[in-house]
């Protein structure tokens, strides 16, 4: 269980803030993206892709220069990567370049690990090494035919992109079979304690 000097109020967290700016473009651009991806208009599926990248990469050095961090920023950044991704993959499942299991996968680990963390009663949100890399990887799997497509390249074919899609169906189950039996572990150790009640 978290630390209760831990927690952040999220009512301190503004909404209006050049980070929260920078990171509403990026939800923006999901469906625009995943537009452009389903109707084939490669060109435009790689400027949202790498304006969206662009404001990722942003958004936290501006929160962090400005003074404008929050657990609801952080919150809002990350529920914004998990259906930038989400909507760019199931654009790739659409066209059979990865698997449909994998958008609904990033979602639900994405849910979990807000509820683990209990972000929405204003917790900051708590990070493992392999749902951060899986959160990289995601994107990557999401710009390699963004970038094949608009270079006009021939390689890595469409297997080799589905075949990354499974591995990352893989380590997505890991991710949250490691995150559910660590919230296991943690519920007995509060009830043998009697701090579950």
């Amino acid at each position: 269980m978290p630390d209760m000097d831990a927690r952040v109020d999220a009512s301190s967290g503004r909404w209006l803030t050049v980070a929260n700016g920078l990171t509403a473009v990026r939800l923006a651009l999901a469906p625009a993206c995943a537009s452009a991806l389903v109707a084939g208009l490669v060109g435009q599926a790689f400027i949202f892709f790498w304006l969206a990248v662009a404001t990722d990469l942003t958004d936290g050095l501006v929160a962090r220069r400005r003074g404008e961090e929050s657990a609801l920023g952080a919150l809002l950044d990350h529920s914004t990567d998990a259906l930038f991704v989400s909507f760019g993959l199931a654009a790739l499942a659409m066209r059979g370049e990865v698997p449909a299991l994998l958008p609904l996968l990033v979602v639900l680990a994405f849910i979990q690990y807000a509820l683990d963390s209990r972000a929405l009663a204003g917790y900051p949100l708590r990070t493992s090494m392999v749902g951060r890399h899986n959160g990289i990887a995601y994107y990557v799997l999401l710009g390699t035919p963004v970038v094949r497509d608009t270079l006009s390249l021939g390689w890595p074919s469409a297997t080799w992109v589905e075949a990354i899609g499974w591995l990352l169906v893989a380590t997505t189950l890991i991710s949250m079979a490691d995150r559910a039996i660590a919230w296991v572990v943690n519920r007995r150790a509060l009830d043998s304690r009697g701090g579950g009640r």
